[in-house]
Parts: C-alpha cells; sequence; structure tokens
C-alpha cells in the first residue's frame, strides 16, 4: 500500500461514514478529513447569524477557518472555537443539508477540500468525495444500508426527535443530495459497494483496510 494513498468513503447520510473512516484512518495510520463536519460548520455559523442567501452563506464557507485536531472523536475548530459536540446535533445537520446545495458554498469547500489531500495519505468521507473531491482517489467505497437502517442509527445517535421525524429528515437529505444542480450524490463507476447493514463499522472498516492493503 502506498504511503500517499488516498481513501475516499462516499454515500448517503446515516450510512456510517464517519465512524468507518475514523476506523480506517486509525489502522492504516493515516489522515482523515471529514467533509461533512466541514459543511456542519458553515451551517452552524449560518445558524448563530440567521444568515439565509446563497450570497452570505457563500461568504461564511469562504471565511470560515476550519481545522481539525487530533482526539477521539477528532477535534473540529471553527474560527478558534471547538464545536466538535455543536456541529453534531440533528438542527446543524439538516441546516448542513439545506446550505450545501449552493454552489457558491460548494465551491469554497471543495477547493478547499481538493487542497487538504493533494499530499495523499488520508481517509476522506462525505457525499461527492469519489465523485468531486478525489475522483482519483485509489480506492474508492460507496457505503449504503437502507433508509430505514440510515434512519434508525441517528436516532439512536440523538434521540432528541422522533423516530419518524428522523426518517423524515433521512429522506429530505437524500432527495437534495441527489437531485442537486451541484456535485449530487452519484455513483462512481469504480466504487466498491458496501451494505453496512448487519455488519459492525470495525468490520466494514477490515473490509476497506484489504482493499487498500492490496493496492
Amino acid at each position: 500500500m502506498p504511503s500517499n494513498i488516498v481513501i475516499a468513503i462516499d454515500g448517503p447520510a446515516g450510512a456510517g461514514k464517519s465512524t468507518v473512516a475514523a476506523l480506517v484512518a486509525k489502522k492504516l495510520g493515516l489522515k482523515i478529513l471529514d467533509t461533512g463536519a466541514m459543511y456542519r460548520c458553515v451551517a452552524l455559523k449560518a445558524i448563530r447569524i440567521e444568515a439565509n442567501s446563497e450570497m452570505h452563506l457563500g461568504s461564511l464557507a469562504e471565511s470560515a477557518r476550519i481545522e481539525f485536531q487530533p482526539g477521539e472523536p477528532q477535534r473540529v475548530i471553527l474560527d478558534g472555537e471547538d464545536v466538535t459536540e455543536q456541529i453534531r446535533t440533528l438542527q446543524v445537520g439538516k441546516r448542513a443539508s439545506e446550505v450545501s446545495v449552493f454552489p457558491s458554498v460548494r465551491g469554497a469547500m471543495v477547493k478547499r477540500q481538493r487542497k487538504l489531500v493533494e499530499s495523499g495519505g488520508c481517509v476522506l468521507e462525505g457525499r461527492d468525495v469519489t465523485t468531486v473531491v478525489a475522483p482519483d482517489a485509489g480506492v474508492k467505497i460507496f457505503l449504503t444500508a437502507s433508509i430505514e437502517e440510515r434512519a434508525r442509527r441517528r436516532w439512536l445517535e440523538n434521540k432528541a426527535e422522533t423516530l419518524q421525524a428522523v426518517v423524515k429528515d433521512v429522506v429530505e437529505r437524500d432527495h437534495r443530495d441527489y437531485t442537486r444542480k451541484d456535485s449530487p450524490l452519484t455513483l462512481s463507476d469504480d466504487a466498491v459497494i458496501i451494505e453496512s447493514f448487519g455488519l459492525t463499522p470495525e468490520q466494514v472498516a477490515d473490509k476497506i483496510t484489504k482493499l487498500a492493503k492490496g493496492k
């Protein structure tokens, strides 16, 4: 396995990308780039100052200072503030899905993400990483599960909402992700599809690790 390998993990909301990516990175000693956390940071800023227009949101995306620091989970720093827990709420997740449809926001984020993976040696996850952010990644994974299973996982993480409300949110996010004009969620021709239902995150990570070591 080359030391500068890039492993891209794509797939819909709730498929387990973040958990699996962290495990793979740890097993292989690679850096991790959580692209979803970057959109969540923009969403958090938008919520705090009630920004709604594309022009305003694009400006927020351009100016946001986003850093990742070691930790379990990996710490996310926004404009000098640790927002690791704040960005994981259902409210921020929903807003992140909404703001990510704007080309100005996606353009700003993708530009940063491509820069961060230029040197390789990393695992990145998100909903366009195999097709837009890192189309030349050495290993491409499309991780998925049924809507019901993905909603159940999200509900277990945050029971502030009813399970029915979380199912509705997952369906709406899927629709936005698959139908947005800029970088919609699509299946890369050379991606390996992994159905995560019935598998533990460790088992999924082991599958990806074996694929990487076979390169």
